[in-house]
């Protein structure tokens, strides 16, 4: 993981902006007090803990790449940003109030581990809040019909809602709420579905290699391919077409929040 976003961090923070509404909604689940300490794991160049940290909440941001982090600290000075991971935070137990971890969970090594980990050094009843895509919500994107073993590759990486559950039930972790979000036509954040409304987007080279599908899974060749049936299908207006055949209720992405009920001592 170290290796693949060391590469993409180069230029990341041109396509991979802080989103203003998945911002709030991190906030609205997160539920932060002023006087309190925060992590976000999984960090990257810290787009969304620069923004919360503006807001006046205290952050600590945590990611394996030094690429990453030396992007974010241009960003903040303020914020204590860290090399680790969600295996291995490094942090003292009960050492923070809560926990935000933003497309992130497919990249961890082992996410029983993980939430094991984060579950002890987040305090008793203190809140983490995952924003993530379950493989089933992946397999109601458009993309699979241009991209398909791109898609295929990266809904293998994201774990299910059950297997989430499963791991923080172990962690002493318990779901309190699930959000499906689904993808907004101003987003900011332009990760992989960003293009759901504007399939243009992915035409933008720069857009792709912000991507971690684009950039670590995918092959040139079907990525080649799929962009030239994709301008094909939009200058013939057959892309409406595509789009209505993966309609769906499922979301796009999803917010879950779970509580710590573990005592830690």
């Amino acid at each position: 993981m170290e290796a693949k976003y060391d590469k993409i961090g180069v230029g990341y923070n041109t396509t991979r902006k802080a989103d203003s509404y998945l911002s709030e909604r991190l906030l609205k689940n997160l539920n932060p007090t002023i006087g309190g300490v925060y992590l976000d794991i999984g960090c990257g160049t810290g787009n969304y803990t620069d923004i919360l940290q503006k807001l006046g909440y205290n952050f600590i941001g945590i990611d394996p790449s030094t690429q990453m982090l030396d992007e974010a600290k241009l960003k903040n000075y303020n914020i204590d940003w860290r090399i680790g991971n969600a295996e291995n935070t490094g942090l003292k137990t009960n050492s923070v109030d809560g926990i935000i971890a933003s497309l992130t969970i497919h990249h961890w090594a082992d996410i029983e581990q993980g939430f094991t980990e984060l579950a002890r050094v987040l305090k008793p009843n203190g809140n983490i809040v995952i924003f993530t895509s379950t493989p089933e919500q992946m397999n109601g994107y458009w993309l699979n019909h241009y991209f398909p073993r791109m898609l295929e590759d990266s809904a293998k990486q994201m774990p299910t809602l059950d297997t989430v559950e499963k791991a923080m039930k172990v962690a002493g972790l318990e779901i309190t709420n699930t959000e499906p979000y689904y993808i907004k036509p101003d987003l900011e954040d332009l990760f992989l579905y960003s293009g759901k409304h504007k399939p243009e987007l992915y035409f933008q080279p720069e857009i792709r290699k912000g991507i971690s599908s684009f950039a670590a899974l995918a092959n040139a060749e079907e990525v080649e391919k799929g962009l030239t049936e994709l301008k094909k299908d939009i200058d013939s207006g057959q892309i409406d077409d595509v789009t209505k055949l993966y309609e769906n209720d499922l979301g796009d992405y999803l917010y879950i929040v779970a509580e710590n009920k573990t005592s830690n001592i």
